[in-house]
């Protein structure tokens, strides 16, 4: 296991300006089916970020602590031994990134210089159960490190949203509350999702934009969002905010949504990376004075400048019952110099909850991976 710190013994994370092209869906939401939409995904968000609800700053350790927040994972998907208690299913990749010199002028981080870096990987779907079957709607994260040259390390944890549904832990548990299955319809209460979303706006708006991002047919064809933002020093000491995304080289197909095997997002993975090298542009977003920094329900407005720092390139896939992504944790706050956090809650409470999940599975049997050697090596 490698030696944990207080920035690198945190879990999994396993979420602007999205470039590929994107299916538009114009229906409009009533409060109703927005609600609908908000308990389809509330579930999938509960393996997503559930981890990113912290508990000092704004609950009493009474009340909440992230103990009780992966008690809380166990009991909605089970106990998995070994798995992460969110993104439990995943496969794991390796690559490089191939900057191009032009994020020096944002970062003085080693990795925005010229050069090549190594890169371990993880695609994973959203949700505690390791075996849930593969779906186009469930969340699909990718987790990245990146071992630069000094020593140091940048990890980082993005998802396909564009937008995240909440703006801080608060908000994110009032969801959860208001989501619980009642349980003689074992369905949510339309009266709770509705006062919910009545007071709380900003999940309205994000989830419109959500809805309007048909998702894509497969994990390579996929854009992956920061969401979060960061703070970026250049050589001069001078400060910018930002965030990235990851945009995809293989051309953007809609998923057809057809019924298909229980894994099949990780079986054209496989295919795909063992047919030839998977690409993505790493671009950065540039916040301009009042552009929210704390709220990842907001984007950033169109015409923000984009900067395209450099490539990165996976061209190798494998069980992660052989690889050490398995046990790394891709803590968004786990940055080398020349990168820090935003005053967004959420950054912390991310690192929070993922420092108590992995410090539990650290003392688990590790079971068996849903997506075993034999299937990379198909």
């Amino acid at each position: 296991m490698a030696n944990q710190n207080a920035k690198t013994t945190n879990e999994n994370g396993e979420l602007l300006n999205e470039t590929a092209p994107m299916e538009k869906h114009s229906a409009p939401l009533t409060a109703g089916n927005m609600f609908a939409r908000l308990a389809g995904i509330g579930c999938l968000l509960l393996g997503v970020v559930g981890a990113f609800l912290y508990l000092g700053g704004w609950f009493s350790p009474q009340k909440l602590t992230p103990a009780r927040f992966v008690d809380e994972f166990e009991r909605v998907s089970g106990i998995h031994s070994g798995f992460r208690h969110n993104h439990a299913k995943g496969v794991s990749v390796r690559g490089f990134f191939d900057s191009n010199g032009q994020g020096t002028r944002l970062s003085k981080a080693v990795v925005f210089q010229n050069g090549r870096v190594p890169v371990i990987g993880r695609f994973s779907l959203g949700g505690g159960d390791p075996h849930v079957p593969d779906a186009l709607s469930t969340v699909r994260g990718l987790g990245l490190q990146f071992s630069l040259p000094d020593g140091e390390q940048w990890r980082t944890a993005m998802i396909n949203l564009p937008v995240f549904p909440f703006k801080d832990p608060q908000a994110f548990y009032d969801n959860l509350v208001a989501s619980q299955l009642d349980p003689n319809t074992h369905q949510p209460d339309p009266a709770k999702g509705t006062a919910f979303l009545a007071s709380h706006p900003e999940t309205a708006r994000a989830l419109t934009i959500i809805k309007s991002h048909a998702p894509s047919s497969g994990f390579d064809n996929t854009a992956y969002y920061s969401l979060n933002a960061f703070r970026f020093v250049n050589a001069d000491g001078a400060s910018t905010y930002v965030r990235w995304t990851l945009t995809p080289v293989q051309p953007y197909e809609t998923g057809t949504g057809a019924s298909q095997n229980k894994d099949f997002l990780f079986d054209g993975l496989i295919a795909s990376i063992q047919q030839h090298p998977l690409q993505w542009h790493l671009v950065m977003t540039v916040a301009q004075p009042g552009d929210p920094t704390d709220n990842a329900t907001i984007p950033w407005p169109e015409g923000r400048e984009q900067v395209d720092v450099g490539t990165l390139t996976l061209d190798s896939v494998e069980s992660e019952e052989t690889s050490p992504a398995r046990d790394i944790n891709f803590d968004p706050l786990v940055l080398p110099a020349g990168m820090a956090p935003s005053n967004d809650p959420l950054l912390s409470a991310r690192s929070a909850v993922y420092s108590q999940s992995f410090t539990r599975r650290a003392g688990e049997t590790k079971e068996p991976s849903e997506i075993t050697p034999s299937e990379v090596r198909k």
